[in-house]
């Protein structure tokens, strides 16, 4: 599970129950600052299309599980301890928050869109959500900021040196965001700056930092509690308003998604994650069958919960995540015989050979080449793969 999924947000709005509901692990919840202090790690799942019905074949998943032809594929997913303003000051549980948050490849911001808690996760009413999507923004910025002004300091002590350059001494400043020096080269002259620090304004170094943010830390907003009327007034405003033109917003019901599978596990429902409706198998009290049809009529409405759909909005539309099936020209099946039993979540643009070498380092040192299974086609090590690819690796060291 190369990719894990961070969720962050103030307290009291619903992480620990989205997270619950998206591992049906069992942590704390409750309507109190730092119901989680330490992060939590589940397994949760997104959704492929599972290639094997395209050979008239059914698979054999090692991992995550296969249900009317689509593939649930395991990620990490974190709950990262409670966010309050200041955090990049170290106030709350700031610190540990940033060290937690940096773990994350993409990260899903659990907004209470109700507007019933305040800015720190305490009761309220009216709360405009637009403060929790700001000032979370606001935080990772000044996280960033700080950062990159090291790097800049670095770079100002180092200029009578002969080959310093800006975005060697900044990429190397902020490795721990996984960036590079020619990623951090074209942000730097996206922003329509100098490769010289010296020219740079305040200004020019906080909207910096939040480019550099926003292209390592790409996040997704999850409207939380929109069952709830106010929360859905909300919805509507926000999503109408340029100023949040950049961010994908994901509307959801955490707790509906809970019981959901909690109902599904007791064989009340015949339901899977990311289905849009669901059946009623056994009979039950009419309380208990008003609340279920109340959670059909918001999914009936937004799709579905929106728990499984924040997940793969993250992964896919975020990070450009591609799934690749390991497969053979002259069959899918392993020593074993079982069908596609893998199948590895990529970087966008992996090449056949950086597959190879995913699958194991023995494999990618001894590339001579791949064969599409598709079309029995053979491609070069620089052939850039594409979503539901199966692929035969041909190696010397197989």
């Amino acid at each position: 599970m190369p990719y894990k999924i961070g969720l962050v947000g103030k307290p009291s709005v619903g992480k620990s129950t989205f997270f619950n509901a998206a591992t049906m692990n069992d942590i704390a919840e409750g309507d109190y600052p730092f119901t989680t202090i330490d992060p939590s790690v589940g397994e949760a799942y997104v959704r492929v299309e599972d290639a094997a019905p395209d050979f008239d074949e059914t698979s054999d998943p090692r991992v995550g599980f296969v249900e009317e032809g689509i593939r649930y594929v395991p990620v990490k997913l974190v709950d990262v301890a409670g966010l309050i303003p200041g955090a990049h000051e170290g106030k709350g549980l700031g610190n540990q928050f940033l060290t937690d948050l940096n773990e994350a490849d993409v990260l899903i911001h659990i907004v209470d869109f109700s507007g019933k808690t305040d800015i720190e996760g305490e009761p309220t009413e009216g709360h405009n959500p637009r403060k929790d999507i700001d000032f979370l923004e606001k935080e990772l910025d000044m996280w960033y900021l700080d950062i990159l002004r090291k790097g800049i300091e670095r770079f100002e002590g180092k200029t009578r040196q002969q080959d310093v350059k800006i975005e060697e001494e900044l990429a190397e400043q902020m490795s721990a965001f996984k960036t590079n020096k020619n990623q951090i080269k074209q942000l730097i002259l996206s922003q329509n700056l100098e490769l010289d620090p010296a020219s740079w304004t305040e200004e020019d170094e906080k909207e910096l930092a939040r480019a550099i943010r926003k292209d390592t830390k790409p996040m997704v907003i999850a409207a939380n509690k929109m069952d709830d009327e106010a929360a859905r007034k909300n919805f509507e405003e926000i999503t109408k308003d340029p100023e949040y033109s950049h961010l994908e917003i994901v509307p959801c019901s955490a707790h509906a998604e809970k019981a959901l599978k909690n109902a599904a596990e007791q064989g009340v429902l015949d339901y899977y994650p990311g289905q849009d409706d669901f059946n009623i198998e056994k009979d039950l009290p009419e309380e208990k069958k008003e609340g279920l049809e109340k959670i059909r009529e918001f999914m009936n409405e937004y799709g579905g919960t929106g728990v499984q759909k924040a997940l793969e909005t993250a992964l896919f539309n975020e990070l450009g995540v591609i799934a690749i099936f390991p497969g053979g020209a002259d069959g899918l099946g392993d020593e074993h015989g079982n069908i596609l039993p893998d199948c590895f979540l990529m970087p966008p643009k992996t090449t056949a050979e950086e597959f190879a070498y995913h699958i194991h380092s023995d494999i990618g040192e001894g590339f001579l080449h791949a064969i599409d299974c598709r079309n029995s086609r053979q491609i070069g090590s620089d052939h850039e793969l594409e979503h539901r690819d199966v692929i035969e690796i041909i190696s010397s060291n197989q």
